[in-house]
């Protein structure tokens, strides 16, 4: 008879692999998804340099991410999951190029053979002034397009953004993005655009709606429209890559080192702005050791350039920095000169209109003059249409009737502010602040 092992010769649990809790096609569509959204505008702006074309060249990159989601949950995610990716893109357009009448002219355009290259040489590099990425922003830029269509396309295109994220930063509905976005490839393709980053005027003409673009990339990434996360890194890090790269650019220009300087401010704050579970955390609450004094250093740096480039009255993008120099230099929320931000926010809102900025004075009056005054200045804004399905403006009401003791009108307004925002970190912070409103 053969005896039954006994409980000391039974292999230990630890012995044992442990079942994967999360299964391989699973993790490899997470990572598509992610590898993807971050990714994407390297690839389309390598792909356009060989298409010549932006419609076509994010096709491309759609398929390329069709082709990982038939592989990957089959083959493993690669090592280099971004250069597979910017690879088969780029190897399709060169198949596309192939089928073309003017095959061998346009390959001697691309310059190499791409069919010889190895992922590592796919990738570009990051500190180089001419890469793809710029050439995407200033064709997306071009003055054939609208000052709208310019950004929601480069935002399409560079920010990896979905109409409808794109809707929400324009405060526009849905579809209105969407038809821009389509006309303005079309427009771009019937004019053969070149793929290029102009010089001279030209490049001065564009300015703006790159700056323009640059800014609302980064503010995506730093208080993300919609999903699940509050911050989305990579934009930020790519938009503030693009402000450096132009100050190398246009060393004269002081709207460029003033955005610079705006974006090394606010990416200073990124590590102290989520807690442990990547939740909000309101910048009254947050730990400014953790903020970052190297990037401070480069915005106080970058704000001196602009005020030295700078003749007449300064720039929307200056008076933005100066404000954000202000928490920058201030080692506690106590210690903020608001009376002095309350000024800045009227000289930006003299210079440039906005229903936004008017709501950031409010704040800043709330502080520096008290919240019954603020109030007023709130419920001046609410009947523009602009800010109807604006998430912050309840959510300031709500802060402000919540300061004055008003506690069940504090408590709606915040419900209403979750229920208008889409990011859902943002939802859960206001349902709690609505929830303490007792």
């Amino acid at each position: 008879m053969t005896s039954q092992p006994t409980p000391d010769s039974q292999p230990s649990p630890a012995s044992q692999p442990a079942p994967d809790p999360v299964p391989r096609a699973e993790r490899a569509a997470g990572a598509i998804e992610t590898v993807f959204r971050m990714e994407s505008p390297r690839i389309i702006a390598g792909v356009t340099r060989i298409v010549r074309d932006v419609g076509i060249a994010e096709e491309l990159a759609q398929d390329a991410l069709v082709a990982a989601l038939e592989q990957w949950p089959r083959d493993g995610v690669p090592d280099n999951p971004g250069a597979w990716l910017m690879t088969t893109a780029r190897h399709r357009a060169v198949d596309l190029v192939r089928r073309r009448e003017n095959y061998g002219r346009k390959l001697a355009e691309i310059g190499r053979d791409l069919s010889n290259t190895t992922p590592a040489e796919e990738a570009a590099d990051p500190d180089d002034i001419d890469d793809d990425l710029l050439r995407l922003v200033f064709t997306a830029c071009h003055p054939v397009l609208s000052t709208e269509a310019r950004t929601a396309l480069t935002l399409r295109l560079l920010g990896g953004l979905t109409t409808a994220e794109i809707a929400r930063a324009f405060l526009v509905p849905e579809p209105t993005i969407a038809q821009r976005i389509v006309r303005a490839k079309r427009t771009l393709a019937t004019r053969n655009i070149a793929f290029e980053v102009p010089h001279g005027p030209d490049r001065e003409a564009r300015l703006g709606s790159v700056l323009d673009v640059i800014y609302l990339i980064f503010n995506e990434g730093y208080a993300a429209t919609a999903g699940d996360d509050w911050l989305r890194p990579s934009l930020c890090e790519d938009a503030l890559r693009l402000a450096r790269v132009l100050t190398a650019l246009m060393p004269k220009e002081p709207e460029v080192h003033g955005l610079t300087a705006l974006l090394e401010f606010q990416a200073s704050r990124t590590a102290a702005r989520t807690g442990p579970s990547g939740e909000p955390v309101l910048l009254k609450d947050q730990n400014r050791s953790r903020w970052n004094r190297l990037l401070i250093a480069r915005g106080i740096a970058a704000l001196g350039r602009a005020e030295a480039t700078s003749s007449g009255a300064p720039n929307p993008y200056l008076l933005q920095a100066a404000i954000a120099a202000c928490h920058a230099h201030a080692y506690t929320y106590e210690e903020t000169d608001w009376s002095r931000i309350a000024t800045l926010y009227g000289l930006l809102a003299a210079r440039s209109p906005s229903p936004v900025v008017e709501l950031n004075r409010a704040v800043a009056v709330s502080m520096s003059e008290g919240p019954a005054e603020a109030l007023a200045l709130v419920d001046a804004l609410a009947g523009d249409p602009a800010l109807r399905d604006y998430h912050l403006l309840p959510s300031v009401r709500g802060d402000l009737l919540a300061r004055l003791g008003r506690t069940a009108e504090a408590r709606a307004e915040f419900e209403r502010a979750a229920s208008l925002t889409r990011n859902e970190r943002e939802r859960e912070l206001l349902l709690r602040r609505a929830a303490e409103q007792s």
